[in-house]
């Protein structure tokens, strides 16, 4: 009988555009390879089978309890090996509903991030940190992905075993745009060859923080350009902003962006203004693209980033700061290209090709017969 591991995340979308090549690793070694998430269930043939759970963004939404108690039938009836969760909201409820469990499958809390650190109000991250200590009991195995969150979950024992990896890799070889896509690009936004273009690829929201990057536009020269891809709940706000401030000119919204190869090609640097990560893609995957990236100094980036090294920190939300970083850039036309080169060889540990066969031994550890070397070829 083929052994069976469950993906868990709150929306599909976070599977599909993260997991899909540990979803294949696992149908490769002949297990069976099912995906439990929020959401419609898409076409998704590196599972066999693909649940649709209730989840809703409010943690204390009656329908996430009512996915805890489909996950809880779920792990009973299908012998689960091995469960691995991913996104907070869902790794909480897969953890309490394998609570009362005996036995139980492995669980892998996969932490793409906490949701607190320093700058969290006090009560905000003891109601978060309460919540990973109490699921601690059924993570069997912890991944963090940046040192303060390592660091934190060493300290409070939020799993049996705790070990920080490089993300969960980047596909780079879809980031290599053919010749020619910059200028055509380029002449698709309206840009001039003497526009200094800024790239910040993310959802939508208070914790990315588009806005300051908006209003901070406005101290920047004229040739200066803010392309923002991305969809969520604060898209209309940005838009609004950017109107408010006479920037319609200056702040493209492309939009969900599929092929990112082209965007990248087209910038002159990357940015970012989050308050925190846990390793993010958008900025493994600029400093891939050899863009000189100036970023918030916060957990994540600097865990990716050398301050005038391979990017440039500046202190979160500081506004000032961010405009003299880019300022910077535009003042020492051999700056950008430098730290350009320098991101681009910092990025190769975390391409997928280096991390996942490092991951999957990680996952598989947990089941004793199958702890061995995996292939790097997916």
């Amino acid at each position: 009988m083929k052994q069976r591991v469950l993906f868990t995340a709150s929306t599909f979308s976070h599977i599909m555009q993260f997991h899909r090549a540990y979803l294949r690793a696992f149908q490769a070694r002949g297990w069976e390879v099912h995906v439990a998430c929020g959401g419609a269930p898409p076409a998704l043939p590196e599972a066999d089978r693909v649940i649709s759970l209730p989840f809703e963004k409010k943690m204390t939404a009656p329908a996430n309890f009512r996915a805890q108690a489909q996950l809880r039938r779920l792990m009973r009836e299908e012998g689960y090996a091995l469960v691995i969760a991913h996104t907070s909201l869902a790794a909480f409820f897969t953890r309490r509903a394998a609570a009362p469990l005996h036995p139980r499958p492995a669980i892998v809390n996969v932490a793409h991030g906490y949701l607190f650190g320093d700058r969290t109000p006090a009560w905000k991250r003891a109601i978060l940190l309460s919540a990973e200590y109490l699921t601690a009991p059924q993570t069997d195995l912890l991944l963090t992905m940046n040192t303060e969150d390592y660091r934190t979950a060493c300290r409070y024992h939020l799993g049996r075993r705790v070990e920080n990896i490089p993300g969960i890799g980047v596909d780079f070889s879809r980031l290599d745009a053919p010749p020619g896509a910059s200028d055509a690009l380029r002449a698709t936004y309206g840009f001039s060859p003497d526009d200094f273009v800024l790239l910040y690829a993310a959802e939508f929201s208070a914790r990315k923080n588009q806005t300051m990057l908006i209003r901070a536009l406005s101290s920047l020269p004229e040739r200066v350009k803010l392309v923002l891809p991305g969809q969520g709940a604060l898209l209309d706000d940005c838009r609004a902003l950017a109107a408010s401030l006479h920037l319609e000119g200056r702040v493209v919204f492309p939009g969900q962006v599929s092929d990112m190869a082209g965007l990248y090609a087209l910038c002159d640097a990357a940015v970012s203004a989050s308050r925190s990560e846990g390793l993010p893609f958008n900025v493994m995957e600029s400093m891939y693209a050899g863009l000189p990236v100036v970023a918030s100094a916060v957990k994540g980036h600097t865990d990716l980033l050398s301050d005038g090294l391979t990017g440039l920190l500046y202190p979160f939300g500081d506004a000032p700061a961010f405009c003299d970083a880019v300022t910077k850039l535009l003042e020492d036309p051999a700056l950008p290209a430098a730290l350009g080169r320098a991101a681009h060889e910092a990025a190769a540990p975390y391409a997928l090709s280096r991390v996942l066969p490092s991951v999957m031994e990680r996952y598989l550890s947990l089941v004793p017969q199958e702890a061995k070397p995996v292939s790097a070829s997916h």
